[in-house]
C-alpha cells in the first residue's frame, strides 16, 4: 500500500494481519510493483529490492510470486466480502442496507486503490486450483448485494426486472473506483461512497 494510499484512507498499519514483519514488507511491496507495472511484468527481484532484501529472502516467506499474488487476493477479497456481507446483515431497509454496502464498498476501493487494483485485476494470473477460490469469494460478494436487492424488490421498495443483472451493475460500478480515483483529485473517499450509494439507490429507482 503506497504512502498516499495511506493518506487516502488506507490503515495506519497496512497488512497488519500478515506476519512477520519482513513477509508484510514484501506483500506491501508485491501490492505496489504489481500495481505500477503488472503481475507478469514485475519480477521476484522486483519486489525483494523494493522491501529492502535480497531475492533469496523472499522464497523464505514465499514460495512463488504467484503464491504472493494469492495472499493479497484473498485477504482483499475477505475484506470486500465482510464489508459487504456487514451491510446486507444489518439492520434498516433494502435501500438503507444497499446504501451502506455500497458507501462502503466504494470507500474501501478509494481508500485502497492500489491494493484494489491488484485484487480486482489480477485475478487471471493466479493459478486454477487459487482462482477458483477467489471467485467463490466473488460468488458470495454477488450473492449479498443480489439478497439486498431482492429484498427491496420483495418489500416494494425497488423496481428491478433483471436482480442478477442489476447486481452485477452494481458491484462491477463500485469495483472500478480503484482504477480511477486519485488521492490528489477534488473527492475524498467518504464522498465518493456516498455519491455512488445515491447514484446506485436512482438505479433500483428506491422508492422515497
Amino acid at each position: 500500500m503506497s504512502t498516499a494510499e495511506e493518506r487516502s484512507g488506507g490503515d495506519d498499519m497496512p497488512w497488519a494481519e500478515v506476519g512477520p514483519e519482513a513477509a508484510r514488507r514484501l506483500l506491501v511491496a508485491a501490492v505496489e510493483a504489481f500495481a505500477e507495472r503488472g503481475y507478469h511484468a514485475t519480477t521476484t527481484r522486483d519486489i525483494a529490492g523494493r522491501a529492502g532484501m535480497s531475492p533469496a529472502a523472499l522464497y523464505i516467506h514465499y514460495k512463488t510470486k504467484e503464491e504472493l499474488l494469492h495472499r493479497i487476493s484473498r485477504i482483499g477479497h475477505e475484506k470486500a466480502l465482510e464489508i459487504l456481507e456487514t451491510a446486507a446483515n444489518s439492520t434498516g431497509t433494502a435501500a438503507d442496507r444497499l446504501a451502506a454496502a455500497v458507501r462502503s464498498f466504494v470507500r474501501w476501493h478509494a481508500g485502497h486503490h492500489t491494493t484494489a487494483r491488484v485484487v480486482q485485476y489480477e485475478l487471471d494470473a493466479l493459478g486454477e486450483e487459487h482462482r477458483t477460490e477467489i471467485i467463490e469469494l466473488r460468488r458470495r460478494s454477488d450473492a449479498a448485494v443480489r439478497g439486498i436487492i431482492d429484498d427491496g424488490v420483495a418489500a416494494g421498495e425497488f423496481d428491478v426486472p433483471y436482480v442478477p443483472g442489476t447486481a452485477l451493475a452494481v458491484l462491477s460500478l463500485c469495483i472500478d473506483v480503484a482504477r480511477w480515483f486519485n488521492v490528489e483529485g477534488r473527492r475524498t473517499p467518504d464522498e465518493v461512497g456516498a455519491f455512488y450509494a445515491d447514484l446506485v439507490l436512482r438505479m433500483v429507482s428506491a422508492r422515497k
